[in-house]
């Protein structure tokens, strides 16, 4: 998960969640930032940078007032629609785990700047979390007939996911382990 820290510079004021958020691989992730200044502004600056541990920032993408322009190389994946400076990153993939860094500078009578490090939080692997498959039933006798005696067993098996959760229903409610049915 990634974690967020409030920052203040002078007269330009940087917000972002003080919460960690949590992305799902293979689905797209929001990093919301707010920022907001006092004096009038005649130009606005974003930038979004992403770095891994002992490595340099790489350039995701920047606007000036509306006009956004992206690195080549990511062009497809990162989304910033100025003037709000929130990043979507879309699809999330494990290498995007590491350090977001966004700057913002405001051109008034001066010029101020505010910038933020968006980090996993440290001494913890970060969790992705990928979205559980369609699940599929095998039924023991294959036929899935049995009159009055002897068993049937079903079998639930997903491909991917992970926080797989099983529960059975019968009729739209849930079977409870007892005389009849017995659950591994």
């Amino acid at each position: 998960f990634f974690h967020f820290h409030a920052g203040i510079c002078s007269a330009l004021k940087l917000t972002v969640p003080s919460h960690p958020i949590h992305g799902i691989e293979g689905q797209p992730l929001h990093l919301p930032v707010d920022y907001n200044f006092i004096n009038t502004a005649s130009e606005i600056q974003i930038i979004w940078l992403f770095e891994r541990p002992q490595s340099n920032p790489k350039y995701l993408l920047g606007s000036v007032n509306q006009t956004v322009v992206p690195d080549l190389e990511y062009q497809h994946k990162f989304t910033l629609i100025p003037p709000n400076a929130s990043l979507l990153i879309n699809p999330l993939h494990i290498c995007d785990e590491g350090n977001y860094i966004v700057k913002v500078n405001v051109r008034g009578n001066g010029t101020v700047a505010a910038s933020q490090k968006i980090q996993e939080k440290k001494k913890k692997k970060e969790i992705k979390y990928v979205p559980v498959t369609k699940p599929i039933v095998h039924t023991e006798p294959s036929s899935g007939v049995v009159e009055y005696v002897g068993n049937i067993t079903l079998k639930c098996t997903v491909r991917k996911g992970t926080r797989v959760v099983y529960k059975w229903m019968k009729n739209g409610k849930p079977l409870h382990a007892g005389p009849n049915y017995i659950f591994s």
